[in-house]
C-alpha cells in the first residue's frame, strides 16, 4: 500500500463527496474563490482535518503539476467504525478488547502497535482524527501488513467515544507513569486501553474520562518507555489475563 496524492478541486472534490477516506486536505492560503470555499466548508462538514500552506509547498509536493490550491492525502486503506469493532468481538463470542491511542504521532508507533493488536487478538485500535497520525505508507510497512487484519477507526472526539464504550459495558484503563501497577490489577473482562502520545501523554479529559490509570514497574534509571513499547506489554498482559481466566 501506498500513500496517495490527490490534487485539483474537482478531484479532491469529488473524493469528499464521495466519503473516502482522507487523512488531511491542504489549501493553499494565498487566494481564494467560491468553489475554493465551496472545498473548505464541504471538508469542515465531513469532518476532515485541514490545514492552509503555502503555494511553494502544494508546488513541492506535486511536482510543479496544476494543483488549483488544493491537495488530498487520502488513506490506503478503509476506516472502519467503533461499532464495527464490538461487533467483531460480538461474532467471536469475546469480549471487547480495544486499544485507544491519544494523539500517537509517530507512524513507526502506530504501526508497531497495530502488529501487536493483531499478535494479542484485540479487536480494533480507535486513534483522533485531529493530532494523531493516520493510515499511511509508512504505518503499514511497519505492521508488517497486520494493518490489512485490524479495524483501525479515525472518530472526532475520543472523550465521546470512550462515554460510549462504557454504556457497552467496558472498562476503561489509561496507561500513566504512577497509576496502580498493571500486574496486579485485574484486566480482564471488557475492556479498553488507552496510551497517550509520545511527549504528553493521555490529555486531561481523557485521563478523567479512564476508570482506572495504570502503569509498569521501572527498575531502571530511565522513568519511562516508548509508547509502542509500553502499550505492547500492557496488551501482552491483558492476553495473559484472559487466557489464564479462560
Amino acid at each position: 500500500m501506498n500513500d496517495e496524492i490527490v490534487y485539483g478541486r474537482n478531484s479532491v472534490g469529488e473524493l469528499l463527496k464521495a466519503d473516502k477516506p482522507i487523512n488531511k486536505i491542504l489549501f493553499q492560503s494565498e487566494g481564494t474563490g467560491t468553489h475554493y470555499q465551496e472545498l473548505i466548508e464541504l471538508a469542515r462538514n465531513k469532518r476532515v482535518p485541514f490545514q492552509f500552506v503555502e503555494k511553494s509547498a502544494l508546488d513541492r509536493l506535486t511536482g510543479h503539476a496544476k494543483h488549483q490550491g488544493v491537495l488530498a492525502y487520502v488513506a490506503p486503506r478503509e476506516y472502519a467504525e467503533v461499532e464495527d469493532i464490538l461487533n467483531s468481538a460480538r461474532s467471536k463470542g469475546e469480549d471487547p478488547f480495544i486499544l485507544v491511542l491519544d494523539e500517537i504521532e509517530d507512524p513507526h508507533n502506530l504501526g508497531a502497535l497495530i502488529r501487536t493488536v493483531d499478535a494479542v487478538g484485540a479487536h480494533g485500535v480507535i486513534i483522533p482524527k485531529r493530532r494523531s497520525v493516520g493510515l499511511t505508507a509508512t504505518v503499514s510497512k511497519t505492521s508488517a501488513g497486520a494493518v490489512e487484519h485490524v479495524l483501525v477507526v479515525r472518530v472526532t472526539n475520543l472523550v465521546q467515544t470512550l462515554e460510549e464504550l462504557k454504556k457497552e459495558g467496558c472498562w476503561i484503563a489509561g496507561a500513566e507513569a504512577g497509576g496502580t501497577e498493571a500486574f496486579s490489577l485485574d484486566l480482564t473482562g471488557p475492556r479498553v486501553l488507552v496510551i497517550g502520545s509520545e511527549g504528553k501523554g493521555i490529555s486531561r479529559l481523557v485521563r478523567e474520562t479512564c476508570d482506572v490509570m495504570v502503569s509498569l514497574p521501572m527498575k531502571g534509571k530511565i522513568n519511562s518507555l516508548n509508547a509502542s513499547v509500553a502499550g505492547s506489554v500492557l496488551l501482552y498482559e491483558v492476553l495473559r489475563q484472559r487466557q489464564f481466566k479462560g
